[in-house]
């Protein structure tokens, strides 16, 4: 069940039922695994990042007014005018001093996920290296493969996952392409601070490497204004990003699949002519209703923020009470746990199937974000992204694990 990757060639096998050699890497998605077996046990899902709740009114709105006004067909490949000149602008009052061209430095694409593998096959090459960040988001490792890439990983260290500044240092060379940076991270929480970035930024600069970075959950950190640097803004980097994003996680739309990039025009073609040939656009009357949503007031993130806070600290403090081993996380909506205490075999995936089956709560197995699964072998994955009257819940069966051990 862990999602591993593994760089050999694998055996060959009849042509009617061999895979390609990349697709025989790795595995399916652990994380979607674990909301098919919360359904089948009618547990409380707390693995996939998904909300329960309801997106803004505005956006509904915005998305049924553009059905009816027959926006139906094709927007433009890369992205409906209206939809990427918001996008600049909310980028410009947000980070002031970010100016970005709608016209040549934005790809819209069906969500974070077609964005991340468009940018991929469209700037990097067989044999490049792409240095990855380990624990990580489990679709950047097939990612890479998929586009002939060599992935080169470099830890991040529990309690504070920080990375060892050596190491990274090492991970660079004259074959390394781009280095992939999630900030807010999925699954640890870490916030990537303006130290961090800088690091990389002299990295890239010194190797000539491009920065892809994961933003999809830039409102959603514990740190207060200013708490989220923008890879793109930090000096040195700004000619060589490529920054992700998506409506999917800032406005519960997660099932929308309207995503972008933002890179500079030289970059951003290649993303495009790729973007075209994958998906050839994203849904029309959603990306109406992204316009509406790049309106939101500042008041909306704030508002945001604190509610996702509150979700937190009420996680926490009931998978502290089950004897679970946290890590508050700083940004995102997961907390990653050490189940040392819960779980002495250290059988992750085990574990987790337990805990639907048994407590019936839905999490992730550690090793679904290592490429040697034993790294993950005392680690679980909660997401928070749900109402406090499903978090309450949760916590309430959680109280079960501990009375069990």
């Amino acid at each position: 069940m862990a999602s591993k990757i593994a760089y050999s060639q694998p055996a060959p096998a009849a042509a009617a039922s061999r895979l390609s050699a990349k697709a025989a890497t790795f595995t399916e998605s652990v994380i979607r695994e674990m909301t098919r077996l919360a359904i089948a046990h009618g547990a409380v899902n707390l693995a996939q990042g998904f909300p329960d709740f309801s997106c803004p009114a505005e956006l509904k709105d915005a998305a049924k007014a553009a059905i009816d006004a027959d926006d139906n067909q094709y927007a433009i490949t890369w992205g409906a005018p209206a939809f990427r000149a918001s996008i600049a602008a909310k980028v410009a009052r947000a980070y002031p001093g970010w100016d970005v061209d709608p016209d040549t430095q934005i790809c819209v694409t069906c969500g974070a996920t077609e964005a991340m593998i468009a940018t991929m096959l469209g700037l990097v090459d067989p044999g490049d290296e792409v240095i990855l960040f380990e624990p990580f988001y489990e679709n950047y490792g097939p990612d890479a493969v998929l586009s002939g890439a060599v992935p080169r990983l470099v830890r991040l260290r529990a309690p504070d996952w920080t990375f060892d500044e050596a190491e990274l240092r090492a991970a660079f060379s004259d074959r390394t392409r781009a280095i992939v940076v999630n900030t807010p991270h999925n699954p640890t929480g870490k916030m990537f601070s303006r130290a961090e970035l800088d690091v990389i930024a002299e990295l890239c600069q010194r190797h000539d490497v491009l920065v892809i970075t994961d933003e999809i959950y830039e409102h959603i950190h514990y740190l207060g204004p200013g708490g989220h640097i923008p890879p793109a803004t930090v000096p040195g980097l700004a000619d060589r990003t490529v920054t992700v994003n998506a409506l999917s996680k800032t406005y519960a739309v997660t099932g929308w699949r309207v995503g972008w990039t933002i890179a500079p025009a030289a970059l951003t073609a290649g993303i495009r002519k790729v973007h075209d040939f994958l998906t050839v656009g994203a849904a029309a009357p959603l990306q109406a209703a992204g316009v509406a949503a790049m309106g939101l007031p500042a008041s909306y993130y704030t508002d945001l923020a604190a509610a996702y806070q509150a979700r937190r600290d009420l996680l926490c403090d009931a998978l502290t009470e089950a004897g679970f081993g946290v890590s508050q996380p700083s940004g995102a909506y997961y907390v990653m746990c050490d189940t040392s205490a819960v779980d002495p075999d250290g059988d992750d995936v085990a574990f987790a199937r337990r805990l639907v089956s048994e407590i019936g709560v839905a999490a992730v197995p550690g090793s679904s974000f290592f490429a040697d699964p034993a790294d993950g072998r005392h680690i679980i994955r909660f997401a928070f992204p749900k109402r406090e009257e499903t978090l309450r819940e949760a916590a309430s069966r959680l109280r079960r694990v501990r009375a069990g051990r």
